[in-house]
């Protein structure tokens, strides 16, 4: 029996293989990872995979002769935030969000008012109301109304509760009103201010432009670089509003991302972590093979990567000078990042770099989860080969497929790599990055804050339900139903996953969560699979392989092999997702190169006997 412990999934094959090698595959079976890959945690998970396995089969565990598992190289992602800037506001200089329905058109500049003292004001002045808690929205838009027939200029209001829409539909003369500001009393009260609301589908263009808050407020050329923070925390947004108080108060702090130490056989480099993904990544190539990574300490990275080697040598029980980093993928990607002193839950996407690292274990780990296994099952337990060298014996089961033949074995934490020619040894290759990394991605850059939420994203296709009867799919076809949609799915994005639709709790459309969606897995998958396969073609030459298999979890989704099979068609080969066996699709492929490999090795001893 063949077993692969992947990150996510651990799978199972069941083979009846006879004294001289040959061997009949009799079932498999597919379940979820217990603990971390390469642990002692994966006992239990192995335990129920074995059992339904052979329960397919029709046999008994006192039968199994031998359980062989993969080498399981534990893989863990993180984040390494790049050159952060963080706008700290003191003294509430912004408000800007996108409550779901601001209420009014367009720019209104004037001073800050409180509701309650709308009476007193002398005709002829521009005011912004503000309205506090408990604020009634017919009190308030009487008030105004009050105000503008004695002459005051009430260009705009700021309001607590969620009523921009029945306020402006309650003036004789409309104005832009932001609404839901969760901390209005700390508005500062007869300051110069600009309030801006933008048609429904589109964004605000004075307030998110440093040159239109200059034009508002007078500024100075320094004063204009001050306050360049606040109009890029508010671009993209549908309302806004921007308040200057006296002292200037807009203060910018940079966070060190830190610099990265890579350490190869020959050459050892450091790049900072803020020239991006791409000087990482090429300092990388000018290094390997890496050997082993380090971070600069008191920073992003150096806590990234201390994390990684803290959590590899709990779950290992290696000293934590023993653990080594074997790989690393960096990702240029976005994260949001909270105003200080902000008034409604303002946030700025910032730039950021996201590391995959993978941990370089030595095999005790492994033995004492083969002994653990050993005593659980009471069946030899053996540790069966190269995780990408058992997934190239299963992929070649594929009907279609020869050498020279490459396998590019997409789990949820690494992405593995093989390649065998016609008479070589086998190259493989085991590489940082795969489907965790992509959730966590967009988990960041849609700022979810559900990883359960960004799964679904990720392997599903989008729809918008514009009506209680049909939806609007990402590709722009209509569906139609002849029951009613769920009342919770209603003019929200949906993601049609296969136990039904699912509403997404977000404001971003169908078009930006797709964007998103595409291109976490570009940046991950794709250059993950050009450069395993430079890695294992001979000389580096990748048109020299003739067939390429796709296999594992995330050969099943519905994106990720097109994506592939286009990346390499430039190079003439024939790419495809795998079907080991001719009935397993992409997955199975390590189980059952385990078992093939077991009964060749089985055959050639009694060959020279």
């Amino acid at each position: 029996m063949g077993v692969d412990i992947g990150n996510s999934t651990t799978e199972a094959c069941v083979a009846d293989v006879g004294e001289s090698g040959q061997m009949a595959y009799l079932s498999a079976a597919l379940g979820r990872t217990s603990g971390v890959k390469g642990t002692v945690d994966n006992v239990t998970g192995v335990a129920d995979v074995v059992g339904r396995a052979l329960s397919a089969a029709g046999r008994d565990l006192s039968e199994v002769s031998a359980v062989l598992v993969n080498e399981a190289t534990p893989v863990i992602s993180g984040l390494a935030m790049e050159t952060i800037t963080e706008t700290v506001i003191t003294e509430s200089t912004m408000i800007g969000h996108n409550p779901e329905t601001p209420g009014g058109v367009g720019l209104g500049v004037g001073t800050t008012v409180a509701f309650t003292d709308l009476p007193g004001c002398p005709s002829g002045c521009d005011v912004i109301c503000v309205a506090g808690v408990g604020a009634d929205f017919e009190d308030v838009a009487a008030g105004i109304n009050g105000a503008v027939a004695r002459g005051v200029r009430v260009v705009g209001a700021i309001v607590h509760a969620d009523d921009a829409n029945l306020i402006v539909n309650r003036l004789r003369t409309p104005v832009p009103v932001v609404d839901e500001v969760t901390l209005v009393d700390r508005v500062p009260l007869s300051m110069p201010a600009a309030v801006e609301v933008a048609e429904p589908g589109r964004t605000i263009r004075t307030l998110s432009n440093s040159y239109g808050i200059a034009t508002v407020f007078g500024l100075d050329p320094e004063q204009t670089r001050m306050i360049a923070p606040v109009a890029r925390s508010l671009v993209g947004n549908r309302s806004a509003v921007v308040i200057r108080t006296p002292t200037g108060d807009i203060t910018g702090r940079r966070i060190p991302a830190g610099a990265l130490t890579l350490i190869g056989e020959q050459a050892k480099r450091q790049v900072d972590v803020d020239a991006g993904a791409d000087e990482i990544m090429a300092t990388l190539r000018r290094v390997r093979p890496l050997t082993d990574a380090a971070g600069e300490s008191g920073t992003h990275v150096g806590g990234m990567l201390a994390r990684v080697r803290d959590t590899m040598a709990d779950l290992t029980a290696m000293p934590y000078d023993a653990v080594r980093i074997q790989d690393v993928l960096a990702v240029d990607t976005f994260v949001p990042q909270r105003v200080t002193g902000g008034l409604a839950g303002e946030f700025a996407l910032e730039n950021a770099v996201a590391l995959a690292a993978m941990v370089r274990t030595s095999k005790g780990p492994m033995e004492l989860l083969a002994e653990r296994l050993h005593e659980r099952l009471g069946s030899d337990v053996l540790i069966g080969g190269v995780e990408a060298d058992m997934a190239l014996l299963g992929a070649l089961t594929t009907p279609g497929t020869a050498k020279p033949v490459a396998i590019l074995d997409l789990g949820g934490g690494s992405t593995d790599a093989a390649m065998a020619m016609e008479d070589a040894d086998v190259h493989s290759v085991h590489l940082a990055g795969a489907g965790d990394l992509v959730t966590n991605l967009i988990d960041s850059e849609l700022g979810l804050e559900s990883r359960e939420a960004a799964e679904e994203i990720k392997k599903f296709p989008l729809a918008k339900a514009e009506s209680f009867f049909h939806i609007r799919l990402e590709d722009g076809t209509a569906r139609f139903f002849d029951d009613p949609l769920p009342a919770d799915a209603f003019a929200r994005v949906v993601v049609l996953a296969d136990g039904g639709m699912r509403p997404i709790r977000t404001r971003h459309s169908v078009e930006r969560i797709r964007q998103v969606r595409r291109s976490a897995k570009q940046r991950v998958f794709v250059v993950n699979a050009l450069r395993a396969l430079e890695q294992v073609a001979p000389g580096g030459d990748i048109r020299r392989i003739g067939f390429v298999v796709v296999l594992g979890g995330s050969a099943l989704d519905f994106e990720i092999p097109d994506m592939i099979a286009e990346a390499v068609a430039g190079f003439g080969i024939v790419c495809g997702t795998g079907n080991v066996r001719g009935t397993e699709g992409p997955r199975n492929a390590v189980a059952t190169g385990l078992v093939a490999g077991y009964a060749a090795a089985l055959g050639t001893s009694v060959e020279g006997r």
